[in-house]
């Protein structure tokens, strides 16, 4: 009987570390996510453009393109490919974002507008890397970044109208949650007594 339970052990045990794992693989998708969108959340709020957090971002995401892809390829010729390959694509991108950060062209765009079209760029650049890598998370990441960039201007332009539905709803919530403080002071005995 020890034999039938052992492996039933291991399945348990199994299940949380496979799932702990999934979630450490996808780790560097989801912080790059969570930097671009905290990126133009703080653009948004101040009304500024970071240029080098664009940049570092740039950066850090083709970074994470040869890292994941890195122990993929056994051969060395590959590996060096991979490199330059990634290295002239995320150039490309900062050229291009070098471009709409021009003064000339930032005349023309407010602050917030940057940040979202530095954005796009990003995510562009991302979905193309995926593309050529073959990679789904590299591809999701950057659909997930192009999303972002309508998700970011519709919410700045009803955050009112969804600060005024939260009120009511916690209004309503306040106002018939059901009161058991008040029956219990009801039902005490000193109550009862008067």
């Amino acid at each position: 009987m020890s034999e039938l339970k052992l492996p039933q052990k291991r399945d348990d045990a199994s299940r949380p570390a496979g799932s702990a794992s999934f979630l450490y693989r996808q780790l560097p998708y989801l912080v790059v996510l969570a930097l671009a969108i905290a990126g133009v959340a703080y653009t948004n709020i101040s009304h500024q453009p970071l240029i080098g957090y664009w940049e570092f971002l740039t950066f850090a995401v083709g970074v994470v393109c040869v890292v994941t892809e890195w122990t993929k390829l056994d051969d060395r010729q590959a590996r060096l490919q991979l490199i330059w390959k990634q290295a002239l694509h995320w150039g490309a991108v900062l050229v291009a974002m070098s471009i709409m950060l021009m003064s000339g062209v930032q005349q023309l765009l407010p602050s917030p507008a940057t940040s979202l079209v530095l954005l796009m760029l990003l995510a562009l650049g991302t979905f193309l890397a995926g593309l050529n890598l073959s990679s789904l998370q590299i591809c999701f990441l950057g659909v997930a970044m192009a999303f972002a960039v309508p998700a970011i201007a519709w919410f700045k332009q009803s955050a009112l109208f969804l600060l005024l539905g939260a009120v009511l709803l916690i209004g309503l919530g306040l106002t018939f949650w059901p009161r058991r403080q008040d029956n219990e002071r009801a039902t005490t005995p000193q109550d009862k007594e008067a």
